[in-house]
């Protein structure tokens, strides 16, 4: 690989219609006890996510820049299985699962190993300047529908 793809970010990878984004359980991502505080794992679902539409085709940076507008959390379900801990390697898996016109919902998974550690469904809407819906740009919505795995709804 050449050095100056070494020395960029991580953005993770997609196979078969899911973005795979490895991270690891750093001390300031845990409790007293070693153990993942528990809103952690919505920052972890955050970076894979953005970096998801970010592969996918969505420069939000420029939007933003734009003055387009961006995508803010509209809902979300958490549901935690078992605990991680300080050291650990987590996979946070994500799927587009319905992209609509001014927002997707976007289902992620923490695992470590085979593990279920934790899950989530996301709903993220497109929001103008001005804070209010509205639709998403059209060259995203084509380009996350060539995401396989997601639905697209009018």
């Amino acid at each position: 690989m050449p050095a100056d793809l070494l020395d960029r970010p991580y953005v993770g990878r997609f196979v078969d219609g899911a973005h795979r984004f490895a991270v690891r359980v750093y001390y300031e991502d845990t409790d007293a006890g070693g153990v993942v505080y528990h809103a952690n794992y919505l920052r972890f679902f955050e970076r894979a996510r953005s970096d998801m539409l970010a592969l996918a085709g969505a420069d939000i940076a420029a939007a933003l820049t734009a003055d387009e507008g961006g995508y803010v959390v509209a809902a979300a379900e958490m549901a935690y299985r078992a605990p991680a801990r300080l050291g650990d390697a987590l996979m946070v898996v994500s799927r587009l699962e319905r992209v609509r016109t001014a927002a997707c919902v976007i289902q992620q998974t923490v695992m470590r190993d085979d593990q279920l550690i934790a899950e989530g469904r996301l709903t993220v809407a497109w929001v103008g300047p001005d804070g209010r819906p509205r639709r998403q740009p059209k060259q995203w919505i084509h380009a996350f529908q060539g995401v396989q795995g997601s639905r697209t709804d009018a």
